[in-house]
């Protein structure tokens, strides 16, 4: 059980010891903190949050360890994280948490020690249909997290659990006060957790990005300002850009290439479709029906799309309607009504009025 110190995975390894699992607890190690970090860790990745998962388990009366993953994450977050600012993207760490440390680096070493399972406290649902593993939103519309999961396959799914999945967070948060948990009223945090002051474009200045500024470009090609880096900026964006001017003005393009922000009115954010790479299909091959239901961001809301070209890791997905805010390095979420069928980083967005 992948124990982070908050009140999910603790009242997830209670469901689990209480169903007479054989339940071990792990926290990942995944930062430092100290002098040279400034202390900017949060949530999951602090002292405190390690031992108030080692106190739960000792309440539970299960075993409990703390594995490093530090390099793991360094690797394969953070330094992806600083990469894809870099390139005029907008990364979402928790979906490469996921993918690459909770059911990357954390399986396969669960898989070695001789485990049967990888468990986390995600509102999600894993179930198998006797055929293949299918994974659902879970219970709790609000707090589903089928989102940040939609890229894992086969293999990971076969060794997943979600107990939490058909909960509602208030229960969750009534079983942990029922259970006497010290973590039942602790506080969510939504920052990124290496991240906590949530200054994303310092972060990456500080990793030792390759920044400099660059011009502000309107839809003709004129400029009209000057950025201090590519990396302060996303698509949709409308505060924070320096100009002066009487109508509202948003960002439309990061072009990495020119090193340039383009910006104008905030009808012309709207986007057609998406080109999506790096993509998993959950049943190992893309779906046969093209018609679906797309998420292009963490909190927003699922579009009627349809799949007009697809392969092994990669598609383009036309919308039902054109959509604003497109922003690419953001997952691409693939629902077929609350199946999840697959998903990826948008890697760039389509015009509209394409066939």
């Amino acid at each position: 059980m992948a124990m982070s110190g908050g009140v999910d995975s603790s009242v997830a390894a209670a469901l689990l010891a209480q169903e007479g699992h054989d339940v071990t607890g792990v926290h990942l190690k995944l930062s430092e903190e100290n002098a040279e970090s400034g202390g900017r860790v949060h949530g999951c990745c602090t002292v405190e949050a390690a031992d108030d998962a080692r106190r739960v388990a000792q309440m539970l009366d299960v075993p409990f360890y703390v594995w490093n993953l530090k390099d793991a994450f360094a690797d394969g977050v953070m330094a992806n994280f600083v990469r894809e600012y870099e390139r005029g993207r907008t990364p979402n760490p928790c979906v490469r948490c996921n993918e690459r440390i909770k059911f990357g680096a954390l399986l396969e070493r669960g898989r070695t020690t001789g485990f049967e399972a990888v468990a986390t406290g995600h509102y999600a649902i894993n179930r198998h249909d006797g055929r293949r593993w299918r994974l659902h939103r879970s219970a709790d519309s609000a707090k589903d997290q089928s989102y940040v999961l939609a890229t894992l396959g086969q293999s990971e799914l076969a060794f997943a659990r979600f107990p939490l999945g058909p909960l509602t967070k208030q229960r969750t948060r009534e079983m942990a006060r029922d259970l006497a948990l010290r973590t039942a009223d602790k506080p969510e945090s939504f920052e990124i957790c290496f991240v906590p002051d949530g200054d994303a474009a310092s972060f990456v200045e500080r990793a030792g990005a390759t920044v400099a500024p660059g011009p502000i470009l309107d839809p003709d090609g004129t400029q009209i300002g000057e950025h201090a880096g590519i990396h302060r900026y996303t698509v949709g964006q409308r505060r924070g850009l320096g100009l002066a001017a009487a109508e509202r003005r948003y960002v439309l393009d990061v072009d990495a290439a020119r090193n340039a922000i383009v910006v104008g009115p905030g009808e012309l954010l709207a986007r057609g479709g998406i080109v999506v790479e790096d993509v998993r299909w959950t049943a190992g091959e893309p779906p046969r029906h093209p018609a679906c239901l797309v998420q292009i961001r963490a909190h927003g809301e699922p579009v009627p799309a349809t799949i007009v070209a697809a392969d092994a890791d990669s598609m383009a997905v036309r919308f039902e309607r054109a959509e604003r805010g497109v922003a690419p390095g953001q997952l691409a979420a693939l629902y077929s009504g609350d199946e999840v069928i697959g998903g990826g980083t948008i890697a760039a967005a389509l015009p509209v009025g394409l066939p």
